[in-house]
């Protein structure tokens, strides 16, 4: 049976509409997979002998046990935000005899064969038979050793999986626990309680008693019976349909109409983030990477090289401008047909988006006024940088919506979701963050400071002034494309 499912998956693949997509995503996830495997290769290959360099007073297996806790929650944060969890389609199997259980175990079995789990073994295997060829340690302590941690890995990925079924929906039911690990973060920081060291004693331990491997695939065997057991009780068409029951959000946003002819618009999408989870996660996150000026401004290596401050502007100010307005038209993928099946001009609906987009520049400019503490230069390229996305980057994020036709369903996880993704999203970050450093670094190399904040305002300045021009030739753009796009946003694929 597992044999026929891998067929169908492959034939699946084979024959999906997005084939070339799939095909380039494949051979670049391979290549990455290729460079990391090398790089935890040598790591492993080196780490005995650069403990026995730098610590040479220290037993390097007893040096790395300590490690393994911080490690193991450290690849936990990297799985949950970057691992993609197997998937079956159910749908064509409900009707025939297929197993339950062998559906749902060929789901698991392929979670075990995930990229993520190999790339310890890179570390474990060549740290381990440098142990035994040392000599300094007993031959089956050593391979207990690197079963447990096999079989540790197996563990934090099934207990992954279980996190991301059942928190992805709902972030704000991990606070607790995340408050938990930031407990146990502080108690190990003051060293009030050190529990990678305890941890690290346990390992050591078990290197002395290789038979207590046992616990560690005890533990991972749990897991998977219970990642079983919940998909078992999920093989049903109708499994996520049934949910608590909400009074409807009836807010309508009545004061936008005084924006006149935008006012529809403006409040179709003021009503699209409030309802949705994804399109209402980029203001969140706005507001959250505001605080990505620290990284830049506490460093003195950047005072030397002021256009990373420039970087920072377009980024703080920008950041609501970027997550929502590279997907524009996509957000209206669902009703984008009818938008343009209605005597509705191009102008105004491309005006709407425009405003809310500078209304969230100017806001985020607001916030980031008070790094003045770190000098009114930086609250002067603030300033420009939103300046500079108000009249350059608003219109060009707007013009590479024209080439935009991937649909996104606001009903998804806002969670790791590259829905609508394509080429254009990540070619149009290029103008948008390297044309103004460039500009500034230019005229600040050759002319001045002063100078180089001038040229930035000044594209400001012309591009409010010819927004109106600017949106005539968008509109364009979009009218050329509509039809393409309108059978793109049709689609379902990812």
């Amino acid at each position: 049976m597992f044999k026929r499912f891998l067929w169908l998956e492959y034939k699946s693949f084979f024959r999906s509409a997005s084939l070339g997509k799939s095909l380039g995503l494949k051979v670049l996830l391979i290549f990455l997979a290729i460079y990391f495997s090398a790089a935890f290769l040598m790591f492993g290959i080196g780490l005995y002998p650069l403990i026995q360099k730098f610590f040479p007073g220290e037993d390097p297996l007893q040096l790395v046990n300590r490690f393994v806790l911080l490690w193991l929650v450290f690849e936990l944060g990297m799985r949950f935000m970057l691992q993609t969890l197997p998937v079956l389609d159910i749908k064509p199997l409900l009707n025939l005899p297929v197993g339950r259980r062998k559906a749902v175990n060929y789901v698991l079995v392929k979670a075990m064969y995930s990229f993520f789990n190999f790339l310890p073994l890179f570390i474990v295997i060549p740290f381990g038979i440098f142990c035994i060829y040392k000599g300094q340690y007993n031959t089956w302590g050593i391979l207990g050793w690197m079963l447990a941690m096999l079989a540790i890995t197996q563990c934090v990925n099934f207990l992954n999986f279980i996190i991301k079924k059942k928190f992805t929906e709902n972030l704000k039911a991990l606070i607790p626990a995340i408050l938990v690990v930031l407990a146990f973060a502080a108690l190990e920081y003051f060293e009030i309680f050190e529990i990678s060291f305890w941890f690290g004693k346990m390992m050591d331990f078990l290197v002395a008693h290789p038979y207590l491997v046992i616990v560690p695939i005890a533990i991972f065997l749990a897991l998977f019976k219970w990642n079983q057991i919940n998909l078992e009780r999920k093989f049903y068409l109708d499994a996520g349909l049934k949910q608590k029951q909400k009074d409807a959000d009836t807010r309508d946003f009545v004061w936008t109409k005084k924006f006149g002819g935008i006012a529809p618009f403006l409040q179709l999408d003021l009503k699209l983030i409030w309802r949705n989870k994804r399109p209402k996660t980029t203001i969140y996150m706005s507001f959250i990477l505001l605080a990505y000026g620290f990284f830049f401004y506490t460093n003195d290596v950047y005072q030397e090289f002021e256009a990373f401050y420039v970087f920072a502007g377009i980024f703080m100010t920008g950041i609501f401008m970027m997550n929502f307005g590279q997907f524009v038209p996509a957000w209206d993928a669902s009703y984008y047909s009818m938008i343009m099946a209605q005597n509705i001009p191009l102008k105004q609906y491309l005006a709407s988006k425009a405003g809310l987009i500078t209304f969230s520049i100017v806001v985020l400019g607001i916030l980031t006024t008070p790094y003045v503490y770190f000098g009114w230069n930086i609250l002067l390229i603030n300033v420009v940088a939103a300046l500079y996305n108000i009249g350059v980057n608003v219109p060009i994020l707007l013009y590479a919506g024209s080439f935009n036709k991937k649909r996104i369903d606001l009903d998804k996880s806002p969670f790791m979701n590259y829905q609508g993704a394509g080429a254009a999203q990540w070619l149009v970050g290029l103008p948008l963050m390297i044309l103004p450093v460039f500009f500034f670094w230019l005229f600040q190399t050759f002319i001045n400071f002063e100078a180089a904040l001038i040229i930035l305002a000044v594209l400001g300045i012309i591009g409010i002034l010819l927004r109106s021009s600017l949106l005539n030739f968008i509109a364009g753009a979009y009218q050329k494309r509509k039809y393409a796009m309108i059978n793109g946003f049709k689609q379902s694929g990812e």
